[in-house]
C-alpha cells in the first residue's frame, strides 16, 4: 500500500518468511552454518531453537534454497500429528507412494529403508526438517529417534534436523527421551540480536525492497524500535511495517520516536505489553 509512496518496489516488512530478506547477523550466520554442517557431516541430528520470531523458519526456507539437487528434502511444518501421520507424511514429502490400501508401520518404514538405501547408492543426503518441533508429542518424537536408526554399516542414511521454540530442549531432557537427547551432537540457539543488528537489519530489509527511497529512520526511532522490540525479527516487521502505514497516511516519510510510539499503541499487541508497562520513565528517557 505504501511501498510506492516511499519509491520501494515491495512492502519490505512482512512477515511472511522469505528467504530474500534473510538477515545474516552473526548468529544468524552461525545458525545456518551449524545446519550445513550437521548436513554435509552427516551428524544424523541437528537442533534449531530460538524463541517466537527470531527467524527459524526463514532460515530453514534459506538453508532449502541453499542446498543443491544432491541433497533430497522432507519439510514437515505441521507437528500435530501421531507417529503413523508423521510417517505417511515424511514418505509424500519423497514421492514415495505406498502401494495398495495396506498401511502399517512396517510398510512405512520398509518403504522409506528402500528409497534412502536408493538415494545412498545414486550419491545422494536425504534431510528431514521437522519445524516446530516443540509440539511433537514423545511418541512422535520417540518415532523419529527410530528412523535415525536407518542406516548404512559407515553412516546415517537420514540427517533430521529439528527446528523449535524453547520448550523443545525441555522436552529433551525428559527421562523418556534421553536417547534420543543423546543423540543431537548439533545444537544452536537463536538469541535477539542487539541494537546495532536491529539497524542494520532495517537498513538490509529496505536494501532488499530496493530503497530506502525517501525513508529516514531517526537514532531515537532504532532505539525506541529496539526497546518495543527486544530485537526480535518478527516484532521489527510488526512495528516497523505500521510506522510507514502511519508515515504515509501523515505524508512524512521521516520516521522518528513519535511515529515509533504511535505505532506500538496502534497494533496493542501483547508482545509489546510488557516493554510499554515499564511506564513512564523508560518512554522519558528515551525522549530526552
Amino acid at each position: 500500500m505504501y511501498a510506492a509512496y516511499f519509491g520501494l518496489k515491495e512492502n519490505p516488512f512482512s512477515l511472511s518468511p522469505d528467504a530474500r530478506y534473510l538477515f545474516l547477523s552473526a548468529q544468524h550466520r552461525d545458525a545456518l552454518n551449524c545446519l550445513l554442517y550437521g548436513i554435509k557431516e552427516k551428524k544424523g541430528f541437528v537442533l534449531l531453537s530460538g524463541d517466537i520470531g527470531m527467524g527459524k523458519t526463514t532460515i530453514c526456507r534459506s538453508l532449502l534454497s541453499t542446498l543443491d539437487h544432491s541433497v533430497e528434502t522432507a519439510l514437515i511444518f505441521n507437528t500435530a500429528v501421531s507417529d503413523m501421520d508423521l510417517l505417511e507424511t515424511v514418505l509424500g514429502e519423497y514421492g514415495i507412494h505406498p502401494p495398495g490400501e495396506s498401511k502399517t508401520k512396517k510398510i512405512y518404514i520398509d518403504l522409506l529403508n528402500d528409497f534412502l538405501l536408493k538415494n545412498f547408492a545414486a550419491g545422494k543426503t536425504a534431510v528431514l526438517l521437522i519445524d516446530e518441533a516443540q509440539n511433537l508429542s514423545h511418541e512422535v518424537l520417540e518415532q523419529i529417534r527410530m528412523l535415525s536408526n536407518l542406516e548404512t554399516e559407515t553412516e546415517k542414511l537420514l540427517q533430521i534436523i529439528l527446528i523449535g521454540q524453547p520448550e523443545i530442549k525441555n522436552n529433551l531432557l525428559l527421562p523418556a527421551l534421553r536417547q534420543l537427547n543423546e543423540r543431537i551432537t548439533v545444537r544452536y540457539h537463536l538469541k535477539p540480536m542487539s541494537p546495532a543488528e536491529v539497524r542494520e537489519y532495517i537498513r538490509h530489509r529496505l536494501a532488499v525492497a530496493h530503497g530506502p527511497g525517501r525513508l529516514g529512520f531517526t537514532r531515537g526511532a532504532f532505539s525506541l524500535i529496539y526497546s518495543f522490540t527486544e530485537g526480535i525479527p518478527r516484532r521489527i516487521n510488526a512495528l516497523c511495517d505500521r510506522a510507514l502505514l502511519i508515515a504515509y497516511t501523515k505524508d512524512t516519510a521521516k520516521i522518528d520516536r513519535k511515529i515509533i510510539r504511535l505505532a506500538a499503541n496502534d497494533i496493542g499487541t501483547d508482545y509489546f505489553q510488557k516493554t510499554m508497562s515499564l511506564g513512564k520513565k523508560i518512554l522519558a528517557r528515551l525522549t530526552t
